[in-house]
């Protein structure tokens, strides 16, 4: 059962599955599907069989539109896992009747569980680990269209046939029987498909030959030589439209980028806008490597879902948008060359194809153009605090693919990321982790991302992934600055930096960059702040006059500056007020010295007792920030005394529980 809803926001709403209309420049989502039927979910016997390796897919698949139907025969190639394998299953979804299955042109016997989505297989005699077996399962039935829509059988907008399918996360199953994790890819694939001869047929790879049948039907033969997820295996079927252009790699060589086009799009629009495809891959290739699948294809076939789907070699779109064609061609690189190892992990895809929507503007358009799109997907990542992007819970499609995490905040991390470590180690990062032989053709984890982040970097980057990826919400700071003269006209700055409670993490770990402007120039540096309530003290030349707090936007965050900077006349004592104030049950108590000197800090409760002594200690001069816990004590007016040598003042404030 498909739900509709409407939801307008900015750039690239929710996953895939987002409208590909543009308005200036802005993306409305219209119609996404979403999943309804949590109980097959739950089913998905995640994550497939692990006592069998896959090694080979072909569908040879016959279809008509009238009456809907499908006539299949899969073959599985497999390696054996078990030290004994009598017997492995497949997923296939209940709508579907199997016939046979056969193994070395014999039928072998099978159960299609009744409930659940399991095709079990009974092998004539026991495979050995590492022994490779091939069965072929011959079925038929009416595809079911769980989750996004996994198979249908639609239209093409004017009232020709089509029929298409996305099987992201969990619908492969829906229409042919596999192992459905995309932890498992199989080496190559083969997609054989029979339509009628009015109808386009198009899949992976490349199309080897069409065969006339000569009874009104023709085949496509598909071949994908390269190493593909089940779930990126995909039909595409319609009376289209070919446009072509070509991606030039070198002097001499090019790769096809053919497009199949809806008779109501095929125009001088969508023309354009796919002349901008060799630029995207151009730029791309610049920053990751070269194009994962060169000796196959690239291009875009049209379907009837709003948005689009990184099918490999083929995405699939429901119309056309600069935007979403730049991100699901990054997926050519994230999400398909290197997959990621489990839904929870679906950031790897969505977040660096994001990313790079952002990373394409700039190389087209300029920064400021990158800048516009980073400070819109921060404002959609901070609508959602309560969700990680680490996915924690993968039964529900809609957690899987939620927008504000699994897309724009994931994208944020990236673009964080490049700011701690700078552009030069951040591209070497990702170009890296897109060609390690670990993970090229394969699959990844956070923790490969991070490791190879690690390596290349030669940081410890621990705290970030834990705060970023495995933690909520943002920090949220509060800031202040003064300043004194330090001879040679040269200024100490004094920075105190405050972060509102978190809950998970207590406060986020971050080096944070400052731009101080001055009447003799600009001074950008950085601190590293690792505590709630931190000083900084640093020195500038010339007479400030702004402090702009992370002046690239590398953080996302919220940010205050509590009080208005001033300069500090040397040998002026200042006990500032405490902040928050009301507050509950934490405040900082800031002060400056203007010398080395014997100091103590203490609070009193309203009737003149001392309730506590914060600081009794010899301090050098500079500024300072101390935490009160007021969790032990009762609501009501405190005082707080700073007493040295030759200076003693009193403050007040408020506990409010």
């Amino acid at each position: 059962m498909k739900k509709y809803c409407i939801i307008y926001c900015l750039f690239f709403i929710a996953n895939h599955f987002l409208v590909a209309q543009t308005f200036n420049k802005i993306l409305v989502e219209s119609e996404k599907h979403q999943y309804q039927n949590l109980k097959k979910i739950s089913q998905v016997q995640y994550p497939g069989d692990s006592t069998i390796d896959v090694i080979y897919y072909k569908l040879d698949l016959k279809l008509t539109y009238q009456p809907k139907n499908l006539d299949g025969i899969v073959t599985v190639n497999f390696k054996s896992n078990s030290l004994s394998l009598t017997s492995f299953y497949l997923d296939l979804q209940n709508e579907l009747h199997v016939d046979s299955v056969i193994m070395n042109g014999n039928k072998i016997t099978f159960t299609h569980m009744s409930g659940i989505p399991k095709l079990i297989i009974n092998l004539p005699s026991p495979l050995s680990p590492g022994q490779e077996g091939s069965i072929t399962v011959y079925y038929r039935g009416i595809p079911g269209s769980t989750g996004f829509g996994s198979f249908e059988f639609g239209n093409d907008g004017s009232g020709g046939q089509a029929i298409y399918t996305l099987s992201e996360p969990y619908g492969a199953s829906d229409w042919w029987p596999c192992k459905d994790t995309p932890a498992d890819k199989a080496d190559s694939s083969d997609v054989w498909i029979t339509v009628a001869d009015n109808l386009t047929a198009v899949s992976n790879g490349t199309l080897q030959v069409v065969i006339d049948n000569g009874d009104g039907t023709h085949t496509f033969k598909w071949k994908n030589s390269y190493p593909i997820a089940q779930y990126l295996i995909s039909l595409a079927i319609a009376d289209y439209s070919t446009y072509d252009t070509y991606y030039k790699y070198a002097a001499t060589d090019s790769m096809p980028i053919t497009n199949y086009i809806y008779s109501l799009d095929y125009n001088q629009n969508t023309k354009d806008l796919l002349d901008k495809v060799a630029t995207m891959i151009k730029i791309y290739s610049d920053h990751y490597g070269p194009y994962p699948f060169l000796k196959e294809k690239y291009g875009h076939a049209e379907f009837g879902w709003g948005g689009g789907m990184e099918h490999q070699t083929i995405t699939s779109v429901g119309g056309f948008d600069e935007t979403l064609i730049a991100h699901e061609l990054a997926h050519q690189w994230f999400g398909d060359k290197v997959t990621c190892k489990t839904w929870n992990d679906i950031w790897l895809n969505e977040g660096f194809a994001t990313f790079s929507e952002a990373l394409y503007y700039e190389d087209e358009y300029g920064r400021q153009a990158y800048d516009s799109n980073i400070e819109g997907k921060m404002s959609t990542a901070k609508k959602d605090k309560n969700n990680s992007v680490y996915v924690d819970d993968i039964s529900s499609v809609n957690r899987i693919f939620s927008y504000p995490t699994t897309y724009a905040k994931a994208g944020i991390v990236l673009h964080m990321l490049r700011g701690i470590v700078g552009d030069s180690v951040f591209f070497n990062i990702l170009r890296s982790y897109n060609s390690d032989p670990r993970f090229a053709y394969g699959v990844a984890s956070t923790s490969d991302f991070e490791s190879v982040a690690e390596s290349i970097s030669g940081k410890n980057l621990g705290y970030f992934f834990n705060e970023w990826i495995y933690g909520l919400g943002y920090p949220n700071y509060r800031y202040s600055w003064n300043y004194t003269y330090a001879g040679s006209g040269n200024y100490e700055i004094s920075l105190n930096v405050n972060q509102v409670a978190h809950t998970n993490p207590d406060f986020f770990t971050m080096p944070i960059q400052l731009k101080v402007i001055t009447d003799v120039g600009d001074t950008v540096i950085t601190v590293f702040n690792n505590q709630s309530a931190q000083s900084f003290n640093f020195v500038v030349s010339g007479v400030p006059s702004d402090l702009v707090f992370d002046p690239n936007n590398f953080i996302m965050k919220d940010e205050l500056l509590t009080e208005q900077p001033k300069e500090i006349i040397p040998g002026q004592y200042v006990l500032d007020q405490n902040y928050p104030n009301p507050f509950n049950p934490v405040t900082v108590l800031r002060y400056r010295l203007p010398k080395r000197t014997q100091v103590k800090l203490t609070v009193t409760d309203a009737t003149g007792k001392q309730v506590a002594v914060l600081v009794n200690e010899e301090q050098l001069l500079g500024s300072y920030s101390v935490p009160f816990d007021g969790s032990k004590y009762a609501s009501g007016v405190y005082f707080y005394t700073l007493e040295t040598n030759d200076f003693q003042q009193t403050k007040k404030m408020v506990l409010l529980k």
